[in-house]
């Protein structure tokens, strides 16, 4: 093209045009930012909702897998639903009653030795360097004990308000059961109503989405049990070489608080920690919290971010800063959630990325028809997934 034949632009006409595409698309992106916060709402009024159905579909994925193979031999749907529903209850209930029986059992042993680690404390508060008479330590029990006396009214409101919290937890927990056992019996037929209900060609993008969805959610369960299977063997191995009793429950309660963010894994190494001071003295106890604190930061910020960054296809430090904030805004319920949800969006926005790349690619033009447009092709689901995002 020579330089006679080009068009030029004004410079206002050009600062102009850049204005108007920066005005139409900030006005869209601020129309989705509107969206997302009355999105955001809506969850935040039907939490009491959305928590359960979030739980089920956690428990689903456990489920899913015995189900499809009980199924697959022709037991009907309700069946398979309610009898992994009910193996699943009782391994779980086995576990616990495995762990009560074994600190019952260990109980008299350990007070045995947390009071002879008493009276050696007394006897050594009463010795040099401090010389405590008996007078002054019952002073400070009885300071101790006025102290207490004077909180009774916070320490009742307290104790009301863990029974409230607990009591919302049994009721959700058992929602999450009943929508576990529906989502099990009847998966398979959601897809299907689905695509009817909005059409073969949005209902297949769904689909698709739905599949990685579940699949990812899969993964998520997988490699949390990995991380509290590894928590739970050294602790349990350094309660084993430190010689502290119950080394088998605790470290089955350390498995089961992996599942459980930042509360599980603190209240299960608390407890380790306790059992080998009362049990084993000092000594042993102050061991103990140097390998529970090595445990627990090593899974919090090395293996579980890299884990799941590999199940999940994210970075180990989108990961972490999704517990965080998470954790910051809804506590223990967003830490739990915080990962499966991000997880969810980054599918939502790969496939979304897909799409676009499918339809800016050029399209070659038949020679025998050239004014026909080629019909929109659909992204093909990925093999190994089929079949399962109905449960979701």
């Amino acid at each position: 093209m020579s330089a006679g034949d080009r068009r030029w632009t004004d410079r206002g006409q050009a600062i102009g045009h850049a204005v108007t595409w920066m005005a139409r698309w900030s006005t869209r992106l601020a129309l989705v930012a509107v969206g997302f916060v009355l999105l955001w709402m809506l969850i935040g009024k039907l939490w009491v909702v959305v928590m359960p159905v979030f739980l089920g579909l956690l428990i689903t994925t456990v489920l899913w897998p015995p189900a499809r193979w009980l199924r697959a031999r022709g037991v009907p749907p309700a069946l398979a639903a309610t009898i992994v529903l009910l193996a699943g209850l009782a391994v779980l209930g086995g576990v616990l009653a495995l762990i009560t029986t074994s600190i019952v059992s260990g109980v008299p042993d350990i007070a045995n030795r947390a009071s002879t680690a008493l009276q050696q404390a007394g006897e050594w508060l009463a010795g040099p360097p401090l010389n405590l008479a008996n007078s002054q330590l019952d002073s400070m029990l009885q300071q101790a004990t006025d102290q207490l006396q004077s909180s009774v009214g916070s320490i009742a409101s307290g104790l009301l308000t863990g029974v409230g919290t607990v009591t919302s937890g049994i009721v959700t927990g058992i929602l999450a059961l009943l929508l576990a056992f529906l989502f099990v019996k009847d998966g398979p037929r959601f897809t299907p109503w689905l695509r009817g209900v909005i059409g073969e060609r949005a209902g297949g993008h769904v689909v698709i989405v739905l599949d990685r969805v579940w699949t990812m959610l899969g993964g998520y369960i997988r490699t949390q049990a990995v991380v509290s299977l590894v928590d739970a063997v050294l602790i349990g191995l350094a309660l084993v070489v430190l010689g502290v009793p119950l080394a088998v429950p605790l470290a089955a309660l350390t498995f089961l608080g992996g599942f459980v963010p930042i509360v599980g894994a603190f209240i299960a190494g608390a407890l380790a920690v306790l059992v080998a001071l009362v049990s084993n003295g000092l000594t042993a106890a102050v061991i103990m919290l140097a390998v529970v604190l090595v445990v627990q930061q090593v899974e919090g910020n090395v293996l579980q971010p890299v884990l799941q960054a590999r199940s999940l296809r994210l970075h180990a430090a989108v990961v972490l800063l999704a517990v965080t904030a998470g954790g910051t805004l809804y506590g223990i319920a967003g830490a739990f959630l915080a990962v499966p949800v991000v997880a969810t969006a980054a599918v939502v926005l790969r496939y979304l990325g897909e799409v676009i790349d499918l339809h800016s690619a050029p399209r070659p033009v038949a020679p025998d028809r050239p004014d026909e447009p080629e019909p929109e092709p659909v992204p093909r689901i990925e093999p190994g997934g089929s079949g399962t995002s109905g449960s979701a």
